[in-house]
C-alpha cells in the first residue's frame, strides 16, 4: 500500500488538475496513491464512463459496489454486463443486517421521512462504505459525482479529504473527482463514441439511480437527482463529509 507521508495541499491541486483531462487526473491519482487506490460505482445511468474511463487507465483497479439490497433488477444485470465486458475487479459489499431482519425490527425507514432516510443510508451505504475502505488498503477512491449534479456537489474540488478512517493510524482517506467538470453533454458524448450503454432505466425517464422504493423517473425541467429519496434530500450520505462522531451518532439506533 502506498502510504503519503505529508498531507495533500488540495487548494494547489484544485488549481493544477482543476482545468486538466480526466484521465490525467486518473494517472496523477494513480502515481500518488498506488495499489491504494480504488474506485466506487453504483452503476447508475452514466456509469459505464467513468469505468471505462478509469480501467483502461489502471486495470485491476478494485472497483466498489455497496449493494443495499434494495437495488432495481437491472441495475444488478448492468453491473454484471459492465463487469464482463470491462474485466471488473468488483468488490460488492453490504450490511451485515439483511433487509428482512431490518424491516421486520424497524420498518420500512425509507417511509419514515428524513431521519428514517438517514438512519437506512447510514446503516445500508455509509458503513458498508466504511468498510470496503478498511478491508481493501484503500487511502484514496476514485468517485464519478459531477459539479452539476447537486448544490453539494458544485462545491467540491477535485481531491477532497474525507472523514473516512482507512487503518488503526486514523488516517484520512482521499476522494478524487476525475469528471467533476463535465456536462450531461460530455457523458453522452463519451458514450457514444466508446459504444457504451446507458443503465436500461435511462429511456424510461430514470437519469438518476438508485434503490427501488426511493427512485422515480425524473419530468422535463426537473433537476437529474430530482428523482431520489422522495424530495427530501439529494444526498445518500457517501458523498457528504461526516465526523466519526456523526457516524457513532446515526448507528446508534441499534441498526
Amino acid at each position: 500500500m502506498t502510504t503519503l507521508t505529508t498531507p495533500l495541499d488540495l487548494n494547489r491541486l484544485h488549481e493544477e488538475l482543476g482545468g486538466g483531462e480526466a484521465p490525467e487526473i486518473i494517472d496523477w491519482a494513480a502515481r500518488t496513491f498506488g495499489d491504494g487506490l480504488a474506485m466506487s460505482s453504483s452503476f447508475g445511468a452514466q456509469a459505464a464512463v467513468m469505468l471505462h474511463l478509469v480501467t483502461r487507465r489502471v486495470p485491476r483497479i478494485p472497483v466498489i459496489l455497496i449493494d443495499t439490497g434494495y437495488l432495481f433488477p437491472e441495475t444488478y444485470r448492468f453491473a454484471d454486463e459492465l463487469q464482463k465486458r470491462l474485466d471488473l475487479n468488483l468488490h460488492v459489499f453490504q450490511s451485515p443486517v439483511s433487509p428482512a431482519r431490518m424491516e421486520a425490527l424497524h420498518g420500512r425507514l425509507w417511509e419514515q421521512g428524513l431521519e428514517g432516510l438517514n438512519r437506512y443510508d447510514q446503516m445500508r451505504k455509509v458503513e458498508p462504505m466504511q468498510r470496503a475502505l478498511a478491508e481493501l488498503g484503500v487511502t484514496a477512491w476514485l468517485s464519478g459525482i459531477r459539479a452539476g449534479q447537486t448544490r453539494n456537489r458544485a462545491s467540491l474540488r477535485i481531491v477532497e479529504a474525507t472523514a473516512e478512517r482507512t487503518d488503526s493510524s486514523n488516517r484520512a482517506a482521499y476522494k478524487i473527482h476525475p469528471i467533476l467538470n463535465w456536462t450531461s453533454r460530455g457523458i453522452h458524448e463519451y458514450l457514444k463514441e466508446h459504444d457504451l450503454p446507458y443503465h436500461p432505466l435511462f429511456d424510461l425517464g430514470y437519469v438518476s439511480i438508485g434503490d427501488v422504493h426511493s427512485t422515480r423517473p425524473v419530468v422535463a425541467g426537473e433537476d437529474e437527482r430530482a428523482g431520489r429519496f422522495g424530495g427530501l434530500k439529494s444526498e445518500c450520505g457517501l458523498h457528504l463529509p461526516q465526523t466519526p462522531e456523526e457516524n457513532q451518532s446515526l448507528g446508534a439506533s441499534g441498526l
